[in-house]
C-alpha cells in the first residue's frame, strides 16, 4: 500500500519556542522517528482547525484532528510500530503518565502563561499579533476570560496560586521519579510516551521569559536532562534553534 500524503498542521512558535504546543511537538517527534515522509505547516488560528485545536493531520486531503487520534492512526498505518515492543503494563504506565501530563500539568502550564497578568502581555504578542491592532487588547482579554472559565471548570482554577504550585510540584515529582537517569521510559530508544512528556516539558523549560512553573520545574534537573535527551535523540526541539530563520 502506498504511503499517504501527510501534512502536519501545527500552531507554530511563540515565547522563544519553535513549536509552542506540546501536542504538536509530540506528533512531530513521532513522525520523525517513524521515518514517514510528511510536510509541516503552521496555522496560527486554532479556530480554523477541525475541532478548534491543533495539531491536525491532513491525510490525502482529509483532516484528522486530535493528537491522540493521530497517534492511533499512525500506529495503524505502520502496522503497530508506535507501540512496538511495549508490554501491556508499560502501555498502561505510559497512558497514566500521558493523562497526568496532558490533562493536569498541561493546564497548570497554560494558567502560568495566560492567567498571570504580569506575563500575559507575552501571550498577547505571541498569539494575537494576527488580530488588528485596534481590537487586539479586547480580543486577547476575551480569550483570557475563556481560559479562566475553562480552568475553573477543570477545577484547578478554584485553588490559590500556592495550591496550584503545589499541584505542579507533585506532578513534576511524579514525572521526575518515573523517567530514568539514562535512556528512556521503556528502553534504549524513545517512544510516544517519551514524546508526550518531553513535548510538554520542553515548553515549560525553554519558554521565554520563564513563567512561575519554569522556576518550579528547574528544581528537577533529572527531568530537564531527560527532556533534553529526547529532543536530541529525535532531532526535534521545542525551542528555536540557530538557523531556524525564526
Amino acid at each position: 500500500m502506498a504511503t499517504p500524503d501527510l501534512t502536519l498542521v501545527t500552531l507554530g512558535g511563540a515565547f522563544g519556542l519553535r513549536n509552542v504546543s506540546p501536542f504538536c511537538l509530540k506528533i512531530e517527534m513521532l513522525l520523525e522517528t517513524l521515518d514517514i515522509p510528511y510536510q509541516l505547516e503552521e496555522e496560527p488560528d486554532p479556530r480554523k482547525a477541525p475541532k478548534g485545536k491543533l495539531p491536525y493531520l491532513i491525510v490525502d486531503g482529509q483532516k484528522l484532528p486530535d493528537s491522540e487520534l493521530i497517534v492511533e492512526y499512525l500506529d495503524e498505518l505502520t502496522q503497530g510500530k508506535v507501540y512496538a515492543g511495549l508490554t501491556a503494563a508499560e502501555r498502561a504506565q505510559g497512558t497514566a503518565l500521558t493523562r497526568l501530563s496532558e490533562d493536569h500539568l498541561y493546564w497548570i502550564m497554560v494558567a502560568s502563561r495566560w492567567l498571570d497578568d504580569a506575563w500575559f502581555k507575552n501571550v498577547v504578542d505571541g498569539f494575537f499579533h494576527i488580530a488588528p491592532a485596534l481590537v487586539r487588547p479586547l480580543v486577547a482579554k476575551l480569550a483570557q476570560r475563556r481560559v479562566q472559565q475553562t480552568y475553573n471548570l477543570h477545577g484547578l482554577g478554584r485553588h490559590t496560586l500556592k495550591e496550584q504550585e503545589d499541584f505542579a510540584r507533585r506532578d513534576l515529582q511524579a514525572l521526575n521519579d518515573a523517567v530514568p537517569e539514562e535512556g528512556f521510559l521503556f528502553g534504549a530508544t524513545p517512544n510516544i510516551f517519551d514524546f508526550t512528556i518531553a513535548g510538554l516539558m520542553a515548553g515549560i523549560y525553554d519558554q521565554q521569559p520563564p513563567t512561575w512553573i519554569t522556576h518550579v520545574a528547574n528544581d528537577f534537573p533529572s527531568l530537564k536532562a531527560y527532556t533534553e535527551r529526547v529532543q536530541t535523540t529525535t532531532g526535534i526541539y521545542g525551542r528555536e534553534q540557530a538557523g531556524d530563520g525564526s
